[in-house]
């Protein structure tokens, strides 16, 4: 198997050796949220004749993307002038020129205005009787339903609240899902992109900025300054799409995605071929085909591979770790709240704080976070199983001349054995459950579909990442309950 994987890279780069880049693909990442993803796949299917390409789709936020931007895991993504000067410079305004040295420092550059702007604002229902954002002061008992990325922003909420003086407290609820909470009347006021297609379709009102309090979002694209050197060929394919992207068009090509169904490739596709508007008639898939779709293997070797390499790794350190908490009581506390603090972090906070750390995204800071996870039950069921070995049996070991090794591996481990078993197949059920979170940082398996599920409110999307997630789930379970008991009967 890893001879044919070989030998399947090698051809590949093979096939790219007269490309840019000597067979290294161009690595294009996006944000998670439905524009995002479009843009990162036109740009894909635009150099696909210059360059090997590869879109890491669905990154996560601002820090995340440009974490890996700036580490040198992606060559480059779509961004927004606006982002950029506040989130990014912490600054009010900014030219592109001041953008282009301030970012110099990271070897990185904006460039290439895309044609569009796509900014911040904040809608309520059609029938709201609010015009401006200064109105929304006078009205304390409004609820706010604003996404978490929002909340957190330079640009966002915060901002906003002082400069209006807005006394709300808003919860934080997924852009996704917000146009619904909205229409059903659970929330009276949500943040929205400009270029939403959704605005239109529950006919809302989009809020003035009376204060001009946002800044202005012209899509450009931030790049590594190295990437027009390493592939020629594909920066001029994407030094054509300068202002060729109109806001109708944007508008159309987000509609495709959240209204009538069609895949992000599809849109990009029709878009460079000079078609970014409505297909009437277009019929959505239904939850089978994308159950069984293209990339259902794919996804499938990706979560498997981070599920068993995880929980290797954590037994690998856990059972030394509930080895040493069981026979020095002293240090018993000390492991165990360490491996239970590890546990309750926030997974896509911890995520967030590996890139920085490792200088990476994808597989090994998802890798690193996996195996932190599954020591907890590792651990705890190591130093229980090895306290249930009667004291009677190790005075016998002793009596028969076994030193301490030999009655670790011959005495302990053996008796223990089913409990730390038990724990290590704890630990796999709950890995692979969390894997799903591997795919906010290019880990790849079942989580994109649940991520881009997020993006677009698509029911059956989520069902088509969570559905194999919980079979796999339930097929790891049932392989270990196997292995124990082939284990133990012969034993």
């Amino acid at each position: 198997m890893a001879c044919a994987l070989c030998l399947a890279c090698l051809a590949v780069s093979t096939s790219w050796a007269d490309g840019d880049g000597s067979g290294a693909p161009l690595r294009i990442g996006s944000k998670r949220f439905t524009e995002s993803y479009i843009l990162g796949e036109i740009l894909r299917q635009a150099v696909a004749d210059a360059a090997p390409a590869e879109h890491r789709q669905g990154l996560g936020n601002t820090a995340i993307v440009f974490e890996a931007l700036k580490a040198g895991e992606i060559d480059v993504y779509p961004e927004y002038t606006g982002t950029i000067a506040k989130e990014i410079m912490k600054r009010e305004r900014a030219s592109l020129e001041d953008m282009n040295r301030f970012l110099a420092q990271w070897g990185i550059g904006a460039s290439v205005p895309l044609g569009f702007s796509n900014g911040y604002g904040l809608a309520m229902r059609g029938d709201a009787s609010l015009i401006r954002l200064g109105e929304l002061a006078g009205k304390p008992s409004l609820r706010f339903g604003l996404s978490h990325e929002f909340l957190g922003r330079a640009d966002g909420w915060p901002g906003l609240a002082a400069r209006y003086r807005l006394p709300q407290r808003p919860i934080g609820l997924d852009h996704g899902l917000a146009y619904e909470a909205l229409a059903a009347g659970q929330v009276d006021v949500i943040d929205i992109y400009t270029t939403d297609a959704k605005i239109a379709r529950h006919a809302l009102r989009v809020l003035e900025d009376d204060a001009g309090y946002f800044p202005s979002y012209d899509a450009v694209l931030l790049y590594r300054l190295d990437l027009p050197a390493r592939y020629p060929r594909a920066w001029q394919r994407i030094r054509a799409l300068e202002g060729k992207i109109s806001q109708p068009a944007m508008i159309a090509m987000n509609a495709g995605a959240e209204i009538e169904g069609r895949s992000f490739s599809d849109i990009a596709r029709r878009f460079l071929q000079g078609d970014a508007g409505p297909q009437p008639g277009h019929a959505a898939p239904g939850l089978l085909p994308k159950l069984i779709g293209d990339d259902f293997w794919r996804l499938c070797r990706q979560h498997l591979f981070l599920v068993l390499l995880s929980v290797t790794i954590a037994a690998m350190a856990g059972i030394p770790l509930g080895m040493l908490a069981a026979f020095r009581p002293g240090l018993r506390q000390w492991v165990m709240g360490l491996v239970g603090v590890l546990q309750t972090i926030p997974s896509l906070a911890l995520l967030a704080m590996l890139i920085p750390l490792l200088g990476r995204i994808g597989a090994v800071p998802a890798l690193v976070a996996l195996s932190l996870y599954a020591l907890l039950p590792v651990v705890r069921n190591t130093c229980t199983g090895m306290e249930q070995v009667s004291p009677g049996l190790r005075m016998a070991a002793l009596a028969l001349g076994m030193r301490s090794r030999q009655r670790l591996l011959h005495i302990d481990l053996p008796l223990a054995m089913p409990v730390i078993l038990a724990g290590i197949k704890t630990a796999a059920t709950m890995s692979v459950g969390t894997a799903t979170i591997a795919a906010f940082i290019g880990a790849g398996g079942f989580g994109e579909r649940i991520a881009t599920g997020l993006a677009l409110n698509d029911n059956d999307m989520l069902l088509a990442g969570a559905i194999p997630a919980a079979v796999l789930a339930l097929a790891v379970q049932g392989g270990f309950e196997l292995l124990e008991r082939r284990l133990f009967r012969r034993h």
